[in-house]
């Protein structure tokens, strides 16, 4: 990307910049559309959302988004990585511009950060958002006064409903027009000769920026940290009392602004009734008491609004099958076609319409406020299991995939408290998990079984969510005795307003979600259901050699009955092949929890990522199956019987398979990330162990009882 240097720049940079809960989302979403992307930033597991918008006839701009912060003074991973982007002036990253978006219902707190930014000298634009908000609490503002006295340009918008966008795209286009500004006179406030040391300790030009890392950088244990705390000894420097001072001053400059470009008129009604509804949403027995409603009616809406979808998808996958069977010969490829790639993937794609209902409930909870005030409700009971009320959010988002979640858990000042979030959010059900729940709920409990007016799979199936929310405060209560940390912590949460959701922006989280899921599962189950495919139809020569020669005896004997004798012949070549071999080897070890040799394989190879168990029970009933039976891999479940004759697929098999799932750690894209974030190798093994542990005791105890 070529940097800024005048007008007839192709593209220039835009860093989105702002506190938490000012609507950040809603611009980038407003200004990018789906033209956007996601990636980590470089040297962290902190997610980078990058866009691309279109200025004018010659120039666009790539629009990034950075993590919601309060000040350049960071208290997590995620402030850290917006002040280190800032900061480093030098590096490619490094903005032309920033955009700073501030809720203008709540602007002398937002304006803070601002000054902060602009005192690093990069050029700021201030998008004053939420006015509609403002406006109906009584709160005004002459947005020329409020320019003129920041020395910024200042454009009031409403990101929600794109209302002032296109003035954000004009006041971009004349960047290179825009002058940088000073808020702080730091020579005030410390000696001149100290931020020339600075400057040279630090390698930067602007002293604000100097200042800023060697106050970040003084607790660190390196040569560079020495150097400046012996900088500041020699000036007598303390640190506290310059951000104290530091803060006044800003907020001087701030409260003057404020006061002179605002004015008020009526009283503010939402304001109060807003009040009156966290009176009851926030109720520490109404509060919980509606948040397990809303999961319950959640939970039937997966199993009731589902299902025609899941039958357009599973259509659609019959209709392929039959569509590469009439177009290629009989032979290995189409078999690998029809019984591998196709069987495998529509045996996990056909619950996307599933996933998708549960994405689009948890991103309208969060839209329109609700999921900050179910952390704060949960708060109480966190507490004694070594938990607070932040951890509440990472632990919902893992009702749809553990890895952002546990990502989501570096806004936990508290070490201790984040570890153990770390630690127990991959025991909440993920979305993962859902296929493999609604594949064993189905052969557990018949579909048409009701408790009332509402359908029994639900029920089950939050039943499980529970149990796995059960499991979480269960193994941070033990975490809580092993895990030392001195430091007390105090729990603050910001409360955002409540508004209506912004369907544009649902939309958009759907399409990036759904499309994450297709693309990263469907790359997985591909990879394994060719393999698994390829250790299902070929064993040991010898092995095949004589299935084939003792079927083609019994046809000649009896042609009469081929259809059941070819049935047979393709259950008895799957166990002599190899993934049959491996089975049989690691049979022995699970056989205890109710598992045979099909489901042990099913375990090893979800090992990846646990959607995978149904694509590879797919591909594992196909293999010598008839085209038109590839969808109905609950049937042929329903159908396996015992030597003795009786259902492989039990109550108790059944109960003790989904109890597995419910605790096992079968997803290494959970483990990589917890090892990213905790910077250890050792925190990951033992989240595998005591997982996998909990899983296998678990299980056992369940079949054991029920069986």
């Amino acid at each position: 990307m070529h940097r800024m240097s005048n007008l007839n720049k192709q593209e220039i940079s835009v860093a989105l910049v702002g506190n938490p809960n000012s609507g950040k989302t809603s611009l980038f979403n407003a200004l990018t559309g789906l033209n956007q992307k996601v990636s980590n930033f470089p040297g962290t597991t902190v997610e980078k959302k990058i866009g691309q918008c279109k200025l004018g006839h010659s120039v666009s701009a790539q629009i990034i988004d950075l993590p919601g912060t309060y000040s350049l003074y960071p208290k997590s991973a995620d402030e850290l990585v917006t002040y280190e982007i800032l900061r480093n002036k030098a590096e490619t990253d490094f903005p032309d511009i920033v955009l700073f978006i501030a809720d203008a219902s709540n602007l002398k707190r937002n304006l803070l950060l601002l000054t902060q930014v602009a005192d690093l000298g990069v050029p700021v634009i201030l998008a004053l958002n939420m006015t509609d908000i403002a406006e109906r609490r009584g709160i005004f503002y002459a947005i020329e006064l409020l320019s003129t006295k920041l020395g910024i340009p200042v454009v009031p918008i409403n990101a929600r409903t794109r209302k002032g966008i296109h003035e954000v795209k004009a006041h971009l286009l004349n960047v290179s027009n825009y002058k940088k500004v000073t808020y702080f006179n730091l020579n005030e406030a410390a000696k001149v000769a100290m931020l020339d040391e600075l400057c040279e300790i630090t390698d930067k030009r602007n002293t604000y920026a100097a200042l800023q890392y060697s106050i970040n950088a003084a607790q660190l244990l390196n040569t560079k940290s020495k150097q400046i705390r012996d900088c500041f000894e020699k000036h007598a420097f303390d640190t506290r009392k310059f951000q104290e001072q530091e803060i006044l001053a800003r907020y001087r400059i701030i409260d003057d602004a404020v006061r002179e470009s605002r004015h008020t008129k009526s009283t503010d009604t939402t304001h109060s009734f807003s009040q009156k509804v966290d009176k009851v949403l926030t109720h520490r027995i109404w509060g919980i008491t509606i948040f397990l409603f809303l999961l319950f009616m959640v939970f039937q809406a997966i199993f009731s609004w589902s299902s025609v979808p899941m039958q357009w998808v599973e259509n659609g996958f019959t209709l392929a099958s039959q569509m590469v069977e009439a177009s290629l010969p009989d032979g290995v490829l189409r078999d690998l076609i029809i019984s591998g790639i196709l069987a495998g993937l529509s045996g996990v794609m056909v619950f996307l319409p599933q996933i998708i209902i549960l994405f689009a409930f948890i991103a309208i909870l969060e839209d329109i406020g609700y999921m900050a005030r179910v952390g704060f409700i949960m708060d109480r009971l966190m507490r004694p299991f070594g938990m607070n009320g932040k951890s509440v959010v990472p632990l919902i988002s893992g009702m749809a995939c553990a890895v952002p979640s546990i990502m989501a858990s570096r806004n936990i000042e508290n070490k201790k408290e984040r570890l153990i979030t770390i630690l127990v959010t991959p025991l909440m059900s993920c979305s993962a998990r859902l296929p493999v729940y609604t594949l064993l709920i189905s052969l557990l409990v018949p579909a048409t079984a009701k408790w009332g007016p509402f359908n029994l799979h639900g029920i089950v199936l939050m039943a499980m969510y529970l149990l796995g929310f059960i499991a979480v405060l269960f193994s941070a209560f033990v975490f809580k005795f092993f895990i030392k940390n001195p430091v007390r912590n105090y729990f603050m949460m910001e409360l955002p307003g409540y508004k209506l959701p912004v369907w544009s922006n649902i939309l958009i989280t759907l399409y990036d979600k759904g499309k994450a899921f297709v693309w990263g599962a469907g790359k997985i189950i591909v990879a394994v259901s060719v393999v698994l495919w390829a250790l299902a139809s070929f064993g040991p020569s010898q092995n095949m050699q004589n299935v084939e020669a003792k079927y083609a005896t019994l046809l000649m004997k009896d042609s009469a009955n081929a259809e059941h004798i070819n049935s047979q012949r393709a259950a008895e070549k799957l166990q002599a092949s190899y993934a049959g071999e491996f089975g049989r080897w690691i049979e022995p070890a699970i056989k205890p929890l109710g598992f045979d040799w099909k489901i042990g394989v099913a375990l090893l190879t979800s090992l990846a990522a646990r959607e995978v168990f149904v694509g590879t029970m797919s591909t594992i009933y196909s293999v010598g199956g008839e085209i038109e039976d590839l969808s109905s891999i609950r049937e042929k479940m329903m159908e396996e019987k015992n030597e003795d004759g009786s259902h492989k697929y039990s109550f108790a098999t059944v109960l003790s398979l989904m109890i597995f799932y419910a605790f096992a750690m079968q997803c290494m894209s959970t483990v990589s990330v917890v090892r990213e974030e905790t910077q250890s190798i050792k925190w990951p093994v033992i989240q595998f162990v005591y997982m996998t542990a909990l899983a296998y005791i678990s299980s056992w105890v369940v079949f054991t009882l029920f069986s």
